[in-house]
């Protein structure tokens, strides 16, 4: 890993872009890492384009400042192609594009200028199949592991448990649609 990797979501109003990077940070933190987790957005509602980020290192990060180069994009919502540019500052040789989406790699490749890594998967469906409602935030967490290999599959499954049972604890079965979610979208995933 480098000495900081960088991560931004893009999502819209509603489909967890921040709560994603909260949960994928402490997550890593949970493994010893050091992370910034952090949202961009102003008086936006629920469906308006919204940014969130992660800083990612195994020593103390000392820069507080926005992401300009990713080194990964999450894109949780496959609209906002065509509304945001959600490759700037994405490099073509080492950068990863992770797109929600049932199309192939390829065919998001017809779709944008990038000719770096993409991978897809279909974190709406696997959602609304397991937790029963189109949140894809958790699905796509799984994906970025196995993409990236930042962490562990159970580093995560077993940290997402743990905080999800706070905020769910009267509703299990959306803990464990979660964490299927997650497991289905990284067995699922498929790209360069």
């Amino acid at each position: 890993m480098k000495e900081i990797f960088e991560i931004r979501w893009h999502g819209r109003g509603g489909q967890g872009a921040k709560t994603a990077a909260l949960l994928f940070g402490d997550a890593c933190i949970s493994t010893g890492k050091y992370i910034q987790a952090f949202p961009e957005y102003g008086p936006e509602r629920m469906g308006a384009p919204v940014t969130s980020f992660n800083r990612i290192s195994s020593k103390p990060i000392r820069i507080h400042f926005g992401i300009e180069n990713p080194d990964v994009v999450v894109v949780l919502d496959f609209s906002l192609i065509e509304q945001v540019n959600i490759c700037e500052g994405l490099d073509e040789k080492e950068g990863v594009l992770l797109v929600n989406s049932p199309l192939s790699p390829d065919k998001i490749r017809e779709k944008i200028n990038f000719n770096g890594k993409i991978y897809t998967v279909d974190a709406s469906r696997i959602a609304i199949e397991t937790i029963g409602r189109n949140i894809p935030n958790t699905p796509m967490m799984g994906a970025l592991v196995k993409v990236t290999g930042i962490l562990g599959l159970e580093e995560l499954l077993k940290d997402t448990k743990k905080k999800l049972e706070v905020k769910f604890r009267n509703k299990p079965e959306v803990i464990e649609g979660n964490l299927k979610a997650i497991e289905r979208a990284y067995n699922e995933v498929k790209g360069d």
